[in-house]
């Protein structure tokens, strides 16, 4: 990398002040001799952007240029490398990004909606031109999990990545869990805290984890980036009951993304999981995000932090700007962007392992044979069963568990139950995941 050789100060334009982004400025003014001393130079910050000028980010400004437009910023002639924390697949942040390769700046980011998007061909830009796109930050906050993957398992043949990668959806279920409270009145407490945005969609949907896991994919397995190849579903529809069934059945509820190698080739999937209790990551709770990672000398490796906030995302933005600084270069997917080696996405349908069901369904006689013919006829093997309490001719909640079989199955099984006139409500199903 041309810094390496570099004693003068490594000067950054930040495009984007808002929480991460002061915290960046925070972070590098305060902890400058710290820095400085770990890096071998000093870190200047010349250059930013934002939308309001006047407002007080807790940090001297008055020293910088400030640039309206953050493409104009990308062009700024003295600048080493640009920090974008815009946000955003496309528009500016995009552009932003692309116009700072080729003026030849080393990019760090924590967009993971646009590395999702664009990672592929963003690194190819980036290494064509000997430049660095550093994006820790992007995925899981202030855990170390793309240096973790990229360099400390790059001796490993990763076969799985999983983990809780969308703090917001943690802290809700973990909330609905410990409070029995309801989604939709955890997830107005969570928005009044500042756990959740005014729109929640792309954390309750999933999208969030989703982006982070299409990341985590491509680092893991040496993939190109392939957002669209990710099944995902969101927390929506998880219910207070099903915290009280998990629990009986020894099991906890989280939104987990899943990557892993099979004979179909890989999976990649965002949904809720119930996980057994004793299990390393059903005890990350609150807006704490986890990673593990299993690879073939290494076994299994846990990461546990902060997934998201002020310092510790900043924490990760500083770390890639060290390396930068430092002279430390590693291809962007951890292999050069020509080499990375398309894979073949397995189907949702092809997953293979055990469920969990939920039916509101009226009391009366023969309803449950009429569950149990339909799972029969698509041969899924009922493992256990439960119903409390009677309500004759009322509708009553009824729970069962399966031992494994295929998604595709599943998925007939249900539709033909959601069909009996029996069947109040569509029929809820949670994935069983048994790390």
């Amino acid at each position: 990398m041309s810094d390496s050789h570099k004693t003068g100060p490594l000067k950054i334009a930040v495009a984007g002040l808002g929480t991460v982004g002061a915290g960046v400025l925070k972070l590098l003014e305060r902890q400058a001799d710290l820095i400085e001393q770990r890096c071998g130079r000093r870190i200047e910050v010349v250059a930013v952007s934002a939308r309001s000028r006047g407002k007080d980010r807790g940090v001297d400004l008055s020293t910088v240029e400030w640039y309206d437009d953050p493409v104009a910023l990308a062009a700024h002639p003295g600048v080493d490398v640009v920090v974008e924390l815009i946000g955003g697949s496309e528009g500016p942040a995009k552009e932003t990004v692309e116009l700072a390769l080729e003026r030849g700046r080393h990019v760090v980011t924590a967009n993971k909606a646009l590395l999702a998007h664009h990672g592929t061909a963003l690194a190819a830009k980036a290494e064509a031109a000997g430049l660095a796109i550093g994006f820790e930050a992007a995925v899981a906050g202030g855990i170390p999990i793309i240096k973790g993957l990229r360099e400390g398992l790059a001796g490993n043949r990763v076969s799985e990545v999983h983990g809780i990668l969308n703090g917001t959806c943690n802290y809700i279920l973990t909330e609905m869990r410990t409070t029995g409270r309801d989604f939709a009145d955890v997830l107005a407490d969570a928005q009044k805290l500042g756990y959740a945005e005014a729109d929640p969609s792309f954390d309750i949907d999933g999208v969030d984890a989703a982006h982070k896991l299409a990341i985590l994919t491509s680092v893991a397995f040496g993939t190109p980036v392939d957002f669209k190849s990710v099944h995902v579903e969101g927390i929506r529809h998880v219910s207070a009951v099903d915290f009280d069934y998990a629990d009986a059945l020894g099991y906890r509820i989280k939104l987990l993304g899943i990557a892993r190698r099979t004979d179909h080739g890989i999976e990649q999937r965002v949904h809720p999981c119930m996980v057994p209790k004793a299990a390393p990551i059903a005890a990350v709770d609150g807006v704490f995000n986890a990673v593990i990672a299993q690879g073939d000398f290494v076994d299994r490796v846990l990461f546990v932090g902060r997934g998201a906030g002020e310092g510790p995302t900043a924490s990760a933005v500083v770390a890639d700007l060290i390396d930068i600084a430092r002279g430390r270069s590693t291809p962007t997917f951890g292999v050069p962007a020509a080499q990375l080696s398309e894979a073949q996405p397995s189907p949702m349908e092809a997953r293979r392992g055990s469920y969990y069901v939920r039916l509101m369904v009226v009391d009366r006689p023969g309803v449950i044979a009429d569950v149990a013919a339909a799972m029969r006829d698509q041969n899924v093997s009922m493992e256990q069963f439960l119903q409390r309490g009677r309500a004759p001719g009322e509708a009553v909640p009824v729970v069962l568990t399966t031992h494994d079989t295929e998604e595709a199955a599943m998925q007939r099984a249900l539709a033909t139950i959601a069909d009996k006139e029996s069947v109040v409500e569509p029929p809820r199903m949670i994935r069983i995941e048994q790390f």
